[in-house]
C-alpha cells in the first residue's frame, strides 16, 4: 500500500503566488525562461532555471548554475517571498482549464515506494537528465519540482477532499497568463491528516507516475547518496496525486524531417499495405484508436490501421507503437525515436496548426496526428512492468512550480 506523509511546505503568500508560480523547468528552454522571468524578480524560474541570472552562454549544467539556484532560494526565504509552514500539512491543488477541473493532493511520497514499485513507472529515464535534477536537489537542499502521480479513484478520499474544499476558503486562487486556474487549500487539522494517510495505507495499493520520472528517480538517488547524512525529509519526495478519472491525456504528435528518399506518391503507396488511406479536405484529429492524421505536401490524409497490422498486447496495441512499427521504422528508417534527429514531437496543446506550420515552412516534410493514450492503457503497461514508447503521453494542465517546495536539508 502507498505511503504518503504531510510535510512543511515552503510556499508563497496569497498576494505573491501568481507572480512566483512558473511552468515546470523542463517546459521552457533558457531563452524562453529569460523572457518569462524578465522584470519579475519573484518568478520561481530564478530557482529552477538559475542560468537566467548568469551571463548568456553559461553551461546550464555547471555547478555555478546550481549554486546560483541555492543562493536564490535562500534570498526568496530571507525576503519572505517563500515561507515555510510551521506544522506538517496536506494541500489540495485544483487546476482548471477549458471548463474542466482536476483536484490533486499535494504531499510527500516515500522513496521506498518508488524503489519497491509501489509507485509504478512507464518510462525509461536518461542519465544526463537525472544528473541535472540530482545536482539541483543536492546543492539547493530542496525538491522544487513536483512529481505528478495518479491513483485509481477512491470514493472515500474524493468525498473527504470535496468536503474540505466546501468548508474552507482557498489560500491561493488565481488564473495564470495561459488561462489555467490554480486554487490551493491547506489541510492542517490533525484528524483529517490522519484519515488521509490511513486511506492510502489501507485502500490505495499503488500510485502511478504520470509526469516526472526523472524527478522521482533523482530524489531516490539523492537520498541514497546522502548515506549517514540522510535526513528524515530526504526519505520522501514532493508529489501531487490525482484520481485517474479526473485526468486528461492529450495527443503527442510526430513530425518527420524527410521521406527517406521516397517521393510523396511512392510513400503513400507503401502505406496502403497496412492502412486504409483517405485524402480529406480539413485537418484531421483522430477521434478513436488506430486512426491517424497525416499532413504531407499541403494535404491532410486519414489513415486507419488494418486489424492484422499490429499485435494485441499492451505495448503493440498503442497507436504510438503502430506508427513506429508500421511507418517510422520500416519505411522511414527511424529506429530509435529517442535519439534520431529526423523526428520531433509536438504536444497536442499546440494544435494541428503547429504541425501544418512546421511542414509548410520546409522545416519538416510530414506530420502525424495521433489519438491520445488512455489512462487505462497507462495503468495496464505500468502494472505489467513494461515501458511505454518514448513521448507517448502529454498531460494538461501542467502543475506550476513554486507553489510548493519540499526542503530535504
Amino acid at each position: 500500500m502507498a505511503i504518503i506523509s504531510a510535510f512543511r511546505s515552503l510556499r508563497p503568500s496569497k498576494e505573491l503566488a501568481p507572480r512566483v508560480a512558473s511552468l515546470p523547468y523542463d517546459v521552457l528552454n533558457s531563452a524562453e525562461a529569460r523572457v518569462v522571468a524578465d522584470k519579475n524578480p519573484y518568478s520561481f524560474l530564478h530557482i529552477t532555471k538559475a542560468e537566467i541570472d548568469l551571463p548568456e552562454g553559461t553551461d546550464i549544467h555547471s555547478d555555478k548554475v546550481y549554486r546560483k539556484a541555492a543562493d536564490n532560494l535562500f534570498i526568496f526565504q530571507d525576503n519572505k517571498i517563500l515561507v515555510r509552514d510551521e506544522k506538517p500539512c496536506y494541500y489540495i491543488y485544483e487546476l482548471s482549464m477549458a471548463g474542466r477541473k482536476q483536484t490533486g493532493l499535494v504531499c510527500v511520497s516515500a522513496v521506498s515506494d518508488y524503489e519497491n514499485n509501489i509507485i509504478k513507472k512507464h518510462e525509461l529515464t536518461r542519465p544526463e537528465k537525472e544528473l541535472d535534477r540530482i545536482n539541483h536537489m543536492r546543492i539547493t537542499g530542496a525538491q522544487t519540482g513536483n512529481v505528478f502521480l495518479a491513483y485509481k479513484s477512491n470514493v472515500t478520499l474524493s468525498d473527504l477532499i470535496s468536503n474540505w474544499k466546501e468548508a474552507n476558503e482557498p489560500i491561493n486562487d488565481f488564473v495564470a497568463e495561459d488561462g489555467v486556474g490554480h486554487r490551493v487549500w491547506v489541510i492542517h487539522e490533525p484528524q483529517t491528516i490522519h484519515e488521509i494517510t490511513k486511506i492510502f495505507e489501507k485502500q490505495i495499493p499503488f500510485t502511478y507516475i504520470a509526469d516526472g520520472h526523472h524527478r522521482a528517480a533523482s530524489a531516490a538517488k539523492v537520498k541514497n547518496a546522502m548515506g549517514k547524512d540522510a535526513t528524515p525529509e530526504s526519505a520522501y519526495f514532493l508529489t501531487t496525486l490525482f484520481p485517474h478519472d479526473e485526468l486528461h491525456i492529450m495527443d503527442y504528435n510526430r513530425l518527420v524531417r524527410d521521406l527517406n528518399g521516397l517521393d510523396a506518391s511512392g510513400f503513400i503507396e507503401k502505406l496502403n499495405k497496412n492502412f486504409r488511406v483517405e485524402k480529406i479536405k480539413a485537418p484531421y484529429s483522430p477521434n478513436r484508436f488506430h486512426n491517424f492524421g497525416m499532413y504531407l505536401e499541403g494535404n491532410w490524409y486519414k489513415l486507419e490501421a488494418n486489424e492484422d497490422s499490429f499485435p494485441n498486447d499492451p505495448i503493440g496495441i498503442l497507436d504510438v507503437s503502430i506508427l513506429q512499427n508500421n511507418i517510422l521504422s520500416p519505411l522511414l528508417e527511424i529506429q530509435d525515436p529517442r535519439t534520431d534527429n529526423r523526428i520531433d514531437f509536438v504536444g497536442g496543446i499546440r494544435g494541428l496548426q503547429e504541425l501544418e506550420k512546421r511542414v509548410d515552412s520546409g522545416q519538416m516534410r510530414l506530420a502525424f496526428s495521433l489519438y491520445p493514450v488512455s489512462m487505462e492503457q497507462l495503468f495496464d503497461i505500468a502494472d505489467s512492468g513494461q515501458i511505454m514508447p518514448p513521448k507517448s503521453t502529454w498531460f494538461e494542465p501542467k502543475l506550476r512550480d513554486g507553489l510548493f517546495t519540499h526542503l530535504i536539508r
